[in-house]
């Protein structure tokens, strides 16, 4: 019977849950906790790690500015951003919070600013999270048609004029990902100034030719629009 032994553990493995390290230049690794049932949002995606380890060299400054993540999943980014002196929320949908708790508990004593984690609904009222955040941190964000406008929604409604949203991606070839990713930067480009960030400007480990970064700004309005 030792045959299914292995695919046997790994599965109860996955079920309880298993744990990521994402090393930092400065002090012990984040450990996320990463959930195999339960679909997206549940595993630390790569664009995740890219963005994450983007903030540590230092590009843009963190230390005491607000700090909003959206579709946070398992928090890798905005824990990574909490532990550079960021005052971060960290959203998702409600089913996500518990991991999101966990994670933000594993990863408490390396928090030099702070993290919270909320509910928040793309296309859903934003009241309780303004005033207007420095920054909002996106990875892997765009994935399914019908969340294009909701999300959408929620970035105008969120950002202010200062607030500079990091978007990352990695960029799919496969069915119609290349579709939905146009048309979520063509919508975006009525809103926001968008310009990608150089690949040698990423962490020189953590990095991918398919994985984008891109720093998106509203659209400064000329006159009365």
């Amino acid at each position: 019977g030792e045959a299914g032994e292995g695919p046997r553990r790994l599965r109860a493995a996955a079920m309880a849950g298993f744990v990521r390290e994402l090393e930092r230049r400065a002090g012990p690794a984040l450990r996320l906790e990463q959930r195999a049932a339960g679909g997206v949002g549940c595993v630390v995606w790569d664009a995740a790690l890219v963005l994450a380890k983007f903030l540590e060299t230092g590009a843009c400054p963190l230390a005491r500015r607000q700090v909003l993540e959206l579709g946070a999943g398992t928090g890798a980014v905005g824990i990574m951003a909490a532990t550079l002196g960021a005052n971060v929320t960290v959203t998702d949908l409600e089913e996500l919070q518990e991991l999101l708790m966990v994670n933000i508990e594993n990863n408490k004593h390396l928090v030099t600013g702070s993290v919270r984690a909320k509910v928040l609904k793309w296309g859903e009222d934003v009241t309780e999270f303004q005033p207007p955040p420095d920054y909002i941190l996106m990875a892997d964000c765009i994935y399914y048609e019908e969340s294009l406008e909701p999300l959408l929604k929620t970035l105008k409604d969120l950002t202010g004029p200062d607030t500079c949203v990091l978007c990352c991606y990695e960029q799919r070839t496969m069915g119609k990902n290349p579709e939905i990713e146009r048309k979520y930067f063509e919508l975006l480009q009525r809103d926001f100034e968008l310009e990608t960030i150089p690949l040698e400007r990423h962490d020189e480990e953590y990095r991918s030719e398919d994985i984008h970064i891109v720093s998106i700004h509203r659209k400064h309005a000329v006159g009365a629009q």
